[in-house]
């Protein structure tokens, strides 16, 4: 069954509900994620502050949220980071891509996703959109792929967990 959403910016108004859900992905997914859980702890909920400001968006920067129609409850998250530097400001990275438990498998990161490639594709300029997925994460990776993405590289031990390394695929979308 799929699961009835809406998909929007994400605003200052939900940065509680954004560091609630991304604490939950961090703690129960650590391989998906870059940041680890004690680090988003510690440095708090306004780290996100910029960017769910909007000023960020005038540059290509922005978080999208999927809420439950059925009780608003903001399900899953996704976001573009627009390079800054001149030399590179023809790419986007998806950062913090997290569906809940609950509403996996019912179509919500594919709506966030495409949701995002639609509107990078309205940012002058940017061409490319790059992401990291873990290796063994077979079903992001599928989903990635079927979004148009495909595999340039593997970076070996990109990530440690607990002692335990993982291999990251580097994936790349051209707009």
């Amino acid at each position: 069954m799929t699961e009835a959403m809406s998909i929007r910016q994400l605003g200052p108004a939900e940065r509680d509900a954004f560091f609630t859900l991304r604490l939950r992905g961090l703690k129960t997914h650590p391989a998906a994620f870059g940041q680890s859980y004690e680090d988003a702890v510690a440095r708090g909920p306004s780290q996100h502050d910029a960017i769910l400001s909007g000023t960020e968006a005038a540059l290509g920067s922005f978080l999208l949220g999927a809420f439950s129609t059925r009780d608003g409850t903001l399900i899953g998250t996704v976001g573009l980071r627009r390079e800054t530097r001149d030399k590179e400001r023809h790419k986007g990275h998806v950062l913090g891509m997290y569906v809940a438990d609950d509403a996996a498998g019912q179509g919500v990161g594919r709506a966030l996703l495409t949701e995002l490639l639609a509107r990078a594709g309205r940012i002058d300029g940017l061409r490319q959109i790059v992401l990291l997925v873990t290796s063994a994460n077979g079903s992001a990776r599928g989903l990635y792929e079927s979004l148009g993405f495909r595999v340039f590289g593997t970076e070996p031990d990109a990530l440690c967990i607990d002692g335990v390394f993982h291999d990251a695929d580097m994936m790349v979308r051209f707009i």
